[in-house]
C-alpha cells in the first residue's frame, strides 16, 4: 500500500536527506585527512583504502545532494552510474595494492589512531545509513536509498579495517591489513554490480 506524501512531508524529508548527506560529507572530508596521515604513518593498505572509500563517499554525497536538488529519472540514473563507477575504481585500486602488499610481505606499523578512528566511524556510518535508507524509502528516492547502502558498506568496511588494524597491532598478523583491503574491494564490486544490474 503506497502512501501519498503531502508537500510539507516531502519538503521535510528532503531537508532531512540533505542534512544527512551534508553531515556525511563533512565527516568524510575530515576522515580523508585523518586517514591520509594515519595510512602514511603506519604504511597501511587498509587505512589507505578506507581513506579512498571516504573520498568516494564524499563524491557520492555530492552526487546525492545534486540529485536531491532536481527531479527526473534521467538525473537519478546518471547519479547512480557515477556512484557505481567510483566504487569500481576503488575496487581496482585496492585489488592491486593488496596483492602487492601480500606478495612483497609488506608489514604495516601498529596504528592506535587507526583503531580509534575506524571504531568511531563505524558507529557514525551505521547511524547515517539507517537515516538515509529510511528517508530514501519514504521519499521513494532510489538514489538516496542506494547511497544509504553505500554508507552501510562504509560502516561494515570500517569494522573490517578495524579488525585488520587490531590484528596487526596486537597479534602482529601483518597480512590482516591487506586482507581488510581486499574485503573493501569485494564489497565495492558487489555494490557496483547491484547499481548497474539492480534486477540480478
Amino acid at each position: 500500500m503506497s502512501i501519498t506524501l503531502t508537500t510539507e512531508d516531502r519538503r521535510r524529508l528532503l531537508r532531512r536527506g540533505r542534512a544527512l548527506e551534508r553531515f556525511t560529507l563533512l565527516w568524510n572530508v575530515v576522515g580523508v585527512g585523518v586517514l591520509a596521515v594515519l595510512a602514511i604513518t603506519a604504511s597501511s593498505t587498509a587505512l589507505a583504502g578506507f581513506g579512498l572509500d571516504s573520498l568516494i563517499e564524499i563524491g557520492a554525497s555530492t552526487v546525492v545532494l545534486w540529485e536531491l536538488s532536481g527531479t527526473g529519472e534521467a538525473r537519478q540514473q546518471l547519479a547512480l552510474r557515477l556512484i557505481g563507477g567510483a566504487l569500481l575504481a576503488l575496487a581496482a585500486y585496492l585489488l592491486v595494492q593488496s596483492a602487492i602488499a601480500l606478495v612483497t610481505l609488506h608489514r604495516p606499523a601498529p596504528s592506535p589512531g587507526g583503531i580509534a578512528w575506524t571504531a568511531i566511524t563505524s558507529a557514525v556510518m551505521f547511524a547515517l545509513a539507517w537515516g538515509k535508507t529510511r528517508t530514501g524509502k519514504a521519499l521513494g528516492n532510489p538514489v538516496l536509498t542506494t547511497e544509504g547502502r553505500v554508507t552501510l558498506i562504509d560502516g561494515i568496511l570500517a569494522c573490517a579495517v578495524l579488525l585488520g588494524v587490531v590484528l596487526n597491532s596486537v597479534a602482529g598478523w601483518w597480512w590482516a591489513d591487506p586482507i581488510a583491503g581486499l574485503v573493501i574491494a569485494f564489497y565495492a564490486i558487489r555494490e557496483a554490480v547491484h547499481i548497474f544490474r539492480p534486477n540480478d
